[in-house]
């Protein structure tokens, strides 16, 4: 028997082509049962078209892929079944309430989950009467989720669920993906904030001009791609500058700000030092580890030293 009913997703040289234009350029990659997989990567990636192809709206131009173990050009239905689903572009009827909506499309299903628990598990219980067009942007999103939650799927896929939420509205959709982990589904999350992934994220996978750059945890990310804490010097000016680029490779100026990247534990020491020995004045020292955004700008930076 095949293992393919190991992962929650499994993937092999899965490819789409529209005419000479590669989406998605052979990637291969397996998802765990039980874990926020974030799908990271600039708009126009492959991020959507990959997501629906899994979602069975897509057919790949080349490559397997597997639902739940079921194959999506054989089992369609069945993963439709068993997956819920965000579009990117999420929309309801306007003039139904929350629980109306969540009633409507609890009506497509055999056996769908308990709406009242649905509606508490998103934290929409004192809306429950609102119809949707009157709803912020962040609480559309949360009712989004639960509409995908109705059929209560093992695989959840959500497509850029924050984009244009502001941060507050942000890290509350953040927080209902989080409880769907708890109940132990698995979330295939796409987003280019680097932020979200970071903070959601059991395992990340950076997805650039259709192929898979990099996937594992955000820490072996950073790990793994050299990535180091940076001293950020605000207010050193140039005299901060011309005193550590000398000894500290790779040191910028940033406006007035100076950001000398750490590479032994002792350099802090060191420069704190210096700066006292000449005297150089500045307004605060920061700290900044090393984060999935300097992973990032890494691979599009070696992408670029590649290109003749």
């Amino acid at each position: 028997m095949k293992n393919e009913a190991e992962w929650a997703i499994k993937i092999e040289g899965l490819a789409k082509e529209y005419g000479n234009i590669k989406a998605v350029d052979h990637i291969s990659f397996k998802i765990p049962f039980g874990v926020i997989f974030a799908f990271l990567g600039p708009n126009g990636a492959g991020k959507t078209t990959t997501v629906e192809i899994l979602e069975c709206l897509r057919k790949p131009s080349a490559g397997t892929a597997y639902v739940l173990g079921l194959d999506i050009t054989k089992d369609q239905n069945e993963i439709r079944k068993r997956i819920g689903v965000l579009p990117q572009e999420f929309n309801t009827f306007d003039r139904l309430t929350v629980r109306e909506n969540l009633k409507y499309y609890a009506t497509m299903y055999d056996n769908p989950r308990d709406i009242d628990e649905l509606i508490s598990s998103v934290d929409l219980m004192d809306k429950v009467n609102t119809m949707y067009k009157n709803l912020s942007g962040g609480l559309k999103q949360r009712l989004g989720v639960a509409i995908a939650l109705v059929n209560d799927p093992q695989v959840v896929f959500l497509d850029e669920p924050t984009e244009g939420l502001d941060p507050k509205a942000r890290r509350d959709v953040w927080g209902v993906i989080k409880k769907l982990r708890d109940e132990g589904k698995t979330v295939f999350l796409t987003t280019h904030y680097m932020e979200e992934a970071e903070t959601l994220a059991d395992v990340v996978a950076i997805i650039l001009d259709g192929k898979i750059r990099a996937m594992d945890t955000t820490t072996n990310l950073i790990k793994n791609h050299g990535c180091l804490a940076k001293l950020v010097i605000h207010g050193g000016n140039t005299g901060a500058f011309e005193a550590l680029s000398v000894q500290w490779a790779g040191t910028e100026l940033n406006n007035s700000d100076v950001i000398v990247p750490l590479r032994d534990k002792r350099d802090l020491a060191k420069i704190v030092e210096l700066l006292d020995q000449r005297q150089i004045a500045f307004d605060e020292l920061e700290m900044k580890k090393p984060s999935l955004e300097d992973v990032f700008l890494d691979l599009t930076a070696t992408d670029r030293e590649g290109v003749s």
